[in-house]
C-alpha cells in the first residue's frame, strides 16, 4: 500500500479535508479537557527543517508528543542532506526508520522527490510554493468562529506568496470565492490561478478585494530568502496594508487572519492583532489541533493496514 502524502491541499478530497477539520476542533477539546488520547503511541515523526521556524515546530514537535509519539528535529547541518546525499537516497533511508515525515523547504520539488521514493507519509511543512497546513489551520478557525466557509468570500491582501496559492487551493476545495489584491508583478503562480476558474479574481485595489468580504487574510511583505527586496517591496507594497479602516469595509462579522510572523507597522498595522475582528492567536493555536488531525489521518490507517 502506498503512502498517503500531504504535499498540497489537492491530496486530499474536500470532503476529507472538512473531516480532518473537524477532527481538529474535537482534537483541541479533548486537550483542553485535559482527556489523554495518544493514538501513535512509539510512532516517530521526522521533521526536516530547511527553513526556519516556530509554530510549525512547535506545533509537530508538541503535537505527536500529545499524541504518544516521539519527533525528530532534523536540520541540514546535522544530517547528509546538507551535505548533498540525493534527496531519494536520504527518502528511502529515513522512511525505513520513522513512520512518518514533515519537510518544511524551499523548493516544491524537494518534497515531491522525497514523498516519491518515501514508503511512509510525507508533509508539506512550507514551501516556496505552497503552506497547506497553515491553511488547514485557517480553515478550523473560521469554522470555530463562523460556521462552514463554503460560499462565501475571503480577500487576500499582499503579495501572491505561498500562502496565497494556498488559498487558492483553499477556494477550490472548500468551494469559496477568493479575491486577491497585490501589486502588479506580484501575482500568484497563473497554473494555481488557471486552476480555481472563477472562483478567484485578481484585483489590484485592496478596497476593491475586502469589500463584504467575510474573511480577510495576509502575509508579510518579503518571504525567507527575499530579504535584499525588502526596500522596494516596502514601498510598493504600501498600499496593500490592512488596517481597521479597510477591515470596515468588509462583512460586519468579517474575521482578520494572519499566518505570523507579523510585521506590525508594515502589512497590518500596529493595533490590528488587537481587533476584536483578529483571530490571528486561535489561528496559530490551531496549526496545533488542525496538524494532529492531519498525523491521526495520515499515520493511524498507515499503522493498521502495515
Amino acid at each position: 500500500m502506498s503512502a498517503r502524502h500531504f504535499l498540497s491541499l489537492m491530496d486530499c478530497t474536500p470532503e476529507e479535508l472538512v473531516s480532518v477539520i473537524r477532527r481538529g476542533v474535537e482534537l483541541k477539546d479533548l486537550r483542553n479537557r485535559g482527556v489523554l488520547f495518544e493514538p501513535l503511541k512509539n510512532r516517530v515523526l521526522g521533521m526536516i527543517f530547511e527553513k526556519s521556524s516556530t509554530r510549525t515546530r512547535i506545533s509537530f514537535e508538541a503535537g505527536m508528543i500529545q499524541l504518544g509519539g516521539q519527533a525528530i528535529f532534523l536540520s541540514p547541518r546535522d544530517t547528509q542532506l546538507g551535505r548533498g546525499e540525493p534527496i531519494g537516497d536520504c527518502a528511502i533511508v529515513m522512511s525505513s526508520m520513522l513512520d512518518a515525515v514533515m519537510i518544511r523547504t524551499f523548493a516544491h520539488s524537494t518534497l515531491t522527490e522525497f514523498a516519491a521514493n518515501s514508503r511512509v507519509p510525507v508533509i508539506n511543512g512550507l514551501s516556496d510554493d505552497l503552506h497547506p497546513c497553515q491553511l488547514l489551520a485557517d480553515m478550523q478557525t473560521f469554522l470555530e468562529h463562523r460556521g462552514s466557509i463554503q460560499g462565501k468570500t475571503v480577500a487576500w491582501i499582499g503579495d501572491g506568496n505561498n500562502m496565497c496559492n494556498s488559498y487558492i487551493e483553499a477556494a477550490i476545495q472548500f468551494d469559496f470565492q477568493l479575491r486577491i489584491a497585490c501589486p502588479e508583478g506580484y501575482e500568484p503562480n497563473p497554473e494555481f490561478v488557471a486552476k480555481a476558474g472563477d472562483r478567484v479574481t485578481i484585483v489590484r485595489d485592496p478596497q476593491e478585494a475586502v469589500s463584504g468580504a467575510h474573511l480577510v487574510s495576509t502575509d508579510v511583505w518579503t518571504s525567507m530568502g527575499q530579504e535584499e527586496e525588502t526596500a522596494k517591496r516596502l514601498k510598493l507594497f504600501a498600499p496593500f496594508q490592512v488596517n481597521r479602516a479597510l477591515l470596515d469595509l468588509a462583512a460586519p462579522d468579517v474575521l482578520f487572519m494572519h499566518c505570523l510572523p507579523a510585521h506590525r507597522g508594515e502589512e497590518i498595522s500596529l493595533d490590528l492583532l488587537d481587533d476584536s475582528r483578529s483571530v490571528a492567536w486561535d489561528q496559530a493555536e490551531n496549526r496545533l489541533h488542525a496538524q494532529k488531525a492531519l498525523l491521526e489521518f495520515l499515520v493511524e490507517p498507515a499503522y493498521h493496514h502495515a
